[in-house]
């Protein structure tokens, strides 16, 4: 099967879900702390090319839960300065096996790029591998297989300042 490098944010259960499902397939992975690698523009471009820009962001991310940050409001220029000052924000996994890079984790696409198999059938939740392993941490926001991340009417509306990410948001004292 394939190699890949596989950028988690340790301690994810959605990122040991989606390892499980990769490895049961046959294929290796090179694991590496997305949080802790030293990104530059050139190194995440390859993941984020060819999709929308609201979906190289991490709903679940607390600043975007929070309505501090819209991605939807951001041009690439400013969503990709915002990926590169916080890591938190970037939708994971990034996946890259050889020249071929990949972002997110719908389960279609995935076994599309690099195959799945049968092995989907085994794994519990098998059909959503995409977002929190603990949908109750995260109330507000549902990922789907087959659609984008959005978030339901309990979520707050942005704030007025959302949607830049020059600053981070104000520390509790």
């Amino acid at each position: 099967m394939s190699h890949i490098v596989f950028y988690e944010k340790p301690g994810c259960g959605g990122n040991a879900r989606q390892k499980a499902a990769l490895r049961a397939a046959g294929h290796t992975l090179e694991v590496r702390d997305l949080l802790r690698t030293a990104w530059t523009p050139d190194t995440l471009r390859p993941f984020l090319h060819g999709q929308p820009v609201p979906d190289w962001f991490n709903r679940a991310a607390p600043r975007i839960r929070q309505g501090l940050l819209d991605p939807d409001a951001l041009s690439a220029d400013e969503a990709l300065a915002c990926l590169l000052t916080e890591p938190l924000l970037i939708r994971r996994p990034l996946m890259q096996c050889g020249p071929r890079h990949h972002l997110g984790f719908v389960t279609e696409a995935v076994h599309a790029w690099v195959g799945l198999g049968p092995s989907l059938a085994t794994l519990p939740g098998s059909t959503g591998l995409e977002g929190c392993a603990h949908p109750h941490a995260h109330a507000n926001v549902h990922t789907h297989a087959d659609t984008n991340p959005h978030t339901d009417s309990t979520t707050p509306p942005p704030s007025p300042g959302a949607g830049r990410c020059a600053s981070p948001p104000p520390r509790a004292a």
